[in-house]
């Protein structure tokens, strides 16, 4: 099911999983490693620590959540796939994990001091901050990493064969990654009522080349934006 808000059109959460779901093994133990140096380049610049009451939106199978409880916080997670939901609560048993929709989050107002979504808000799902917004305390500092410039990115190729889609899901495509775009991300934080926002550019893109090593897999390198603010 589909409906049009403005000019963005906006699915069903419930169908998620179809995509994600299906596949959510393959995701969790051969894909979401690679993201681990993103999640914790995240945490450390956001001062995560002892205490803190964290929500990562858009959890997935939950190693950010994991690695977060690592470091001392309460995390809690939501994610609109099911099965990648399960994933998320083994591997994180002390945390409140849901299923759910990011655009309408079941957790109070300023119930968390951190949030995170690591490309989990997109270009077409821009409504997704105020609803984190809503959920930080005052003070609440919020990361965000999206797609960079994937096509000067050295491991494009890994992703060309999106390009084999048909042309509208191609376009939603350039709309999804749209937040990495100069200014895109600054101005969707800010009209959203953070403050304090910082451009990452390809942080996790210069840890990784450091230990790029003969026959590891570290060959398609894909440009990643970070953002960060702060909710006053």
């Amino acid at each position: 099911m589909t409906t049009t808000t403005g000019a963005h059109v906006v699915r069903d959460w419930r169908g998620v999983d179809e995509g994600w779901g299906r596949l959510a093994a393959d995701f969790a133990t051969l894909s979401e490693p690679d993201n681990c140096r993103e999640y914790v380049a995240v945490h450390h610049r956001l001062g995560v620590d002892d205490g803190d009451r964290l929500l990562d939106v858009a959890c997935g199978s939950g190693l950010a959540v994991e690695l977060a409880g690592l470091r001392g916080a309460r995390c809690a997670g939501i994610d609109a796939a099911a099965r990648l939901v399960a994933v998320a609560r083994d591997r994180c048993p002390d945390a409140d994990i849901r299923e759910g929709d990011m655009h309408d989050l079941p957790w109070d107002d300023g119930a968390f001091d951190v949030a995170t979504s690591f490309r989990g808000v997109w270009g077409t799902t821009p409504d997704a901050v105020r609803e984190i917004h809503r959920v930080l305390a005052p003070g609440g500092r919020i990361g965000l990493t999206v797609w960079g410039h994937i096509k000067v990115s050295p491991g494009a190729w890994a992703l060309s064969p999106f390009r084999l889609a048909d042309e509208p899901t191609v376009a939603n495509q350039a709309a999804m990654v749209a937040l990495g775009r100069p200014g895109a991300g600054e101005q969707l934080l800010a009209g959203h009522g953070f403050v304090d926002v910082q451009r990452v550019d390809e942080a996790a893109v210069r840890v990784a080349e450091e230990r790029v090593r003969a026959g590891l897999p570290l060959r398609a390198v894909i440009a990643v934006t970070g953002y960060l603010a702060r909710k006053p």
